[in-house]
């Protein structure tokens, strides 16, 4: 699995200054304690592993926390909200080597040396040595540099989010002053005071290389046909047979099937600017190339710039060709991000200068001839590919330990096991208009018309089969590699890519990659649950079987795009002004009528194949679908596995009985006196939640004053006395350790004042109090510990782990229920259907009581409840994420004033941030989507 990140950092944050920081500064470390873990895993990970090192091994293991990683975050993005006034004046994160390579690199930034008292560091154990204190690589913590003027504002705002720093030292010069050191001082070990006492010019010697020696391995390799290989080992004896079982085969591989196992068990959607994940179209199928974040809370319908992801890894080609890996790596990603509408200059052709790649390296550099093909693939692209695309890589990281050697305990044999040199590039650029990114969804007849099937053949006819998915199938390798067999011409393709989406015209797309042009074409279909035709004529050099299945498997670079018949001469001429030699366009295929979802395939006329959509599909997804039953709640699995097969499912769907573009001010005498009175609601949250930026917006846009208001505040004596309305935000208080919101509501409960601060709230009669997800699952125990607390809320179940046994990150359709209890958040929203954000582990309402369930019910108490997609109860998995009883996602108080709902209603409230949107309604609901208007609704009930 690969895994990355992207954020966008303010100018004044992006460059460390020495200038910027003093003599004497303050030199702190932020975050969690030391700790036992992670001893020598800077080491480790350069190193071959071996029984020798087996303790090294274990003590390099590194184990995050997540939760104090969210208090290290919010500390960090208070100081960055102050502008120019952050008191940070330089931060470096602790990786590997622990302190002992962050604080000598900190203050060698600052140009300067330091003075550190080893026994100030945090620790959770006192009998920690001061080696394992210096060098440990315990998570989740950064060393920052402050300066004495700034110190005091810094401390307080780690105490209001309960985040651990330690003081460690001072800087103590600065302006690159001769004689700089590096001093760390351990006042509890008299007969060692002085552990290290270095100069700086020792640790960083100005122009230190080093030199390795190695050769290049001369490797026999076998040449791949796979005709003869389907023959001999599945018995396929014609065509038809060998595309059937080939598809079977390359479809069970984890690197080509669905990996929906490792999806929906991940936060998708948190802080509400996530405009493509990985789930795609109406059915939610994980084959998106790139993923899209908006860069703010906008609604500039002129402006909707973002940011974009995309990554590559060609690993099983390094055993081939260690070059041609690394270049393929580097296109791959390219290709996937082309898929986003990125930021470029129109002057320049092709311009890629925006995109900047992030390069992870793992070998195995001590193995002969693994150090040579590393230089090999770092030379391809970081000489030859990447400057002469114009793309930079300014971040990456190495893993030089790729080896395990052991000897087996019964025969005594020495064995061992080589990882390939590989690259796994991570792509980001800027993105125009996150509106225009394409998705694999093709698109079905009966919607769009007719539409055909474009391949853009960036191989030049090549079809290299060496280290494809259906070699790998058939354990076997091949001695030719897919390659980059022209960069100008990917040049090319970009200028003409950027032109597309100026354009608008392209309705799909896709890539080809692992599992070959079949693979992508049978991708699109799932997404879009329709039906295509593809010949392949002109990419069949000759009659062979091998040559057939060759221009249906292998890896080239290419990609597949679907356009209206009728707008296929103007694709053409986007190319033909500056893209490919138009003999690289093929016309591939066309769309069918979903009567039949198939996808056939045939050649000179004649149909090879007719393979079922929903056949397909489970073949694809068997890997990911075992995986998630041996690990989850096998029925759960088993109902997600058996959906595929319904051709008639409509997928998600909006069936509105509102207007989302009706802004509700009408009920004001002017917008002018909306602005002027905003009523307050405090956005509440507590260590470890992470939904409250999107809270606030919502809130904002719907015509609040949204106030940050964290548990410390409380607690430390702030009332809600000034608030007309209460947010409890999603996330992870206290990381869920004590149950979801369990440790959240105790904190309230146990603390009197605080306590009498909420039930002064609630009683209130014109207040609304909202808890959604982790705040939903924080009013249902507050309620249980304390009766009465909440009125009205006496049958209200509580929240536990969802019925999955699994952590569920969705888009689910839910329905808003007639009740009374619906006016202060659903008024005139009732009866509509619609999808909704769902990211929980614990979301299934049990009840104490049947009759508790039965009054919930019989009151109108539960205006929200999980559907199918065809509108009907959801009582099975997925359309029912937690297995909550009759689909219930929310309940309320006796007079509706308090909600408490599990999906996210806040995290799409822009038009264009879910994981799907029908282009139809995308233009109907103007800048906001259809969950704005239950804020809407409070503003208007509070008047």
């Amino acid at each position: 699995m690969l895994a990355g990140g992207l954020g966008s950092v303010r100018p004044q944050h992006a460059l460390k200054s020495p200038d910027d920081v003093h003599e004497g500064a303050h030199v702190l470390v932020l975050g969690g304690p030391a700790m036992l873990i992670g001893l020598g895993g800077g080491a480790a990970s350069s190193s071959n592993s071996s029984e020798a090192t087996a303790e090294l091994d274990f003590n390099s293991v590194q184990r995050g926390n997540p939760e104090v990683e969210r208090r290290v975050q919010m500390v960090i993005n208070t100081c960055v909200a102050l502008g120019e006034e952050n008191p940070i004046a330089m931060i470096h994160d602790v990786g590997a080597g622990g302190l002992s390579n962050a604080l000598p690199e900190l203050v060698k930034d600052a140009l300067g040396g330091g003075k550190f008292e080893l026994r100030q560091v945090a620790s959770v154990d006192d009998s920690m040595s001061p080696l394992q204190i210096w060098c440990c690589e315990a998570q989740e913590r950064y060393v920052l540099l402050i300066n004495r003027d700034r110190i005091n504002r810094f401390i307080s705002i780690c105490k209001r989010e309960r985040c651990g720093f330690s003081n460690v030292g001072t800087l103590t010069s600065t302006a690159g002053s001769e004689g700089a050191r590096l001093i760390l001082q351990d006042r509890e070990t008299p007969s060692q005071p002085l552990p290290i006492d270095l100069p700086m010019d020792a640790l960083f010697p100005p122009g230190r290389k080093q030199e390795r020696v190695d050769k290049t391995a001369n490797r026999t390799l076998k040449a791949f046909d796979s005709a003869t290989s389907l023959k001999e080992k599945h018995g396929a004896s014609n065509l038809t047979e060998m595309i059937t079982q080939a598809t079977r085969l390359v479809f069970s591989l984890p690197s080509v099937g669905s990996k929906m196992f490792l999806i929906t068990i991940g936060d998708r959607s948190v802080g509400g600017q996530v405009t493509r994940d990985q789930l795609v179209g109406p059915w939610q199928v994980p084959v998106a190339d790139v993923a899209v974040t908006l860069t703010s809370f906008s609604i500039d319908e002129q402006t909707r710039h973002g940011e974009a992801m995309a990554m590559g890894e060609k690993a099983s080609l390094a055993l081939i060709s260690p070059a041609a890996s690394a270049r393929m790596a580097v296109v791959e990603s390219l290709l996937n991000l082309g898929a986003a509408h990125i930021k470029n200059d129109p002057k320049v052709r092709g311009d890629l200068r925006r995109v900047k790649l992030s390069a992870n390296w793992m070998a195995a550099v001590n193995h002969p001839g693994e150090g040579a093909a590393l230089y090999e693939a770092v030379q391809a692209i970081g000489i030859d590919l990447c400057p002469k695309l114009g793309v930079a890589i300014p971040v990456g990281k190495d893993s030089t330990s790729m080896k395990a050697s052991w000897k087996d305990k019964e025969t005594g044999e020495s064995k061992s096991v080589t990882a390939p040199v590989t690259v796994a590039i991570s792509a980001f650029s800027l993105v125009e208009d996150v509106r225009n990114t394409w998705t694999p969804q093709l698109r079905r007849v009966e919607d769009v018309g007719e539409s055909v099937l474009i391949f853009v053949d960036l191989a030049q006819g090549f079809k290299a089969m060496g280290g494809s998915a259906l070699a790998q199938s058939l354990g076997q390798l091949g001695n030719e590699a897919p390659d980059v067999r022209d960069i100008e011409l990917i040049t090319d393709y970009f200028d003409a890519v950027s032109q597309l989406h100026e354009e608008g015209i392209v309705l799909a797309y896709h890539d080809r990659s692992d599992g070959g042009l079949l693979t992508t074409v049978a991708e699109m279909i799932f997404a879009g649950r329709s039906a295509a035709e593809i010949y392949i004529d002109e990419l069949v050099r000759s009659d062979s079987e091998s040559n057939v299945l060759d221009a249906l498997f292998n890896e080239e670079l290419g990609a597949v795009f679907q356009v209206r018949k009728s707008d296929e001469a103007r694709f053409r001429r986007c190319f033909a002004t500056c893209g490919p030699p138009p003999g690289l366009l093929k016309r591939i295929g066309f769309t069918r009528s979903t009567t039949k979802q198939s996808l056939i395939v045939r050649y000179r006329g004649k149909s090879l194949v007719e393979l079922d959509r929903a056949e397909m599909q489970q073949w694809w997804s068997a890997t990911s679908f075992q995986m998630q039953k041996e690990r989850d709640n096998p029925e759960c699995a088993e109902q997600e596995y058996a959906a595929i097969l319904d051709d008639k499912d409509p997928g998600i769907s909006y069936d509105l009985k509102f207007d989302p573009a009706d802004d509700g001010l009408g009920v004001f005498a002017s917008l002018k006196g909306m602005v002027a009175s905003r009523p307050r609601v405090a956005i509440l949250r507590e260590q470890g939640v992470n939904g409250y930026a999107e809270m606030a917006f919502a809130f904002r846009a719907a015509g609040f004053d949204a106030v940050d208001v964290m548990m410390t505040d409380i607690i430390d004596g702030r009332t809600l006395d000034d608030f007309s309305g209460l947010a409890a935000c999603g996330g992870f208080s206290f990381g869920d350790v004590l149950e979801a919101g369990r440790g959240w509501a105790l904190s309230i409960s146990k603390n009197e004042k605080a306590k009498a601060t909420f039930e002064a709230f609630f009683k209130r009669p014109r207040t609304f109090t909202l808890g959604v997800c982790n705040g939903c699952q924080m009013l249902a125990r507050l309620n249980e510990f304390n009766p009465g607390l909440i009125p009205g809320a006496e049958n209200w179940p509580i929240f536990v782990q969802n019925k999955s046994q699994q952590f569920e990150a969705r888009f689910s359709m839910v329905k808003i229920g007639h009740s009374a209890q619906s006016k202060v958040f659903f008024d005139g929203m009732e009866g509509s259907s619609l999808p909704i954000v769902t990211s929980h582990g614990e979301g299934r309402a049990v009840f104490s009581s049947p009759a508790k369930l039965q009054a919930i019910r019989d009151r109108g108490q539960a205006p929200l409840r999980y559907v199918d997609n065809s509108g009907a109860l959801a009582e099975t998995y997925p359309s029912n994420p937690n297995g909550s009883p009759q689909g219930i996602a929310s309940v309320t108080s006796d007079d509706g004033r308090v909600l408490a709902m599990m999906p996210h209603p806040e995290r799409t409230i822009m038009a264009d941030v879910a994981s799907y949107v029908p282009q139809k309604e995308l233009k109907e609901f103007g800048p906001y989507g259809p969950w704005i208007k239950m804020f809407r609704n409070a503003r208007k009930w509070v008047g």
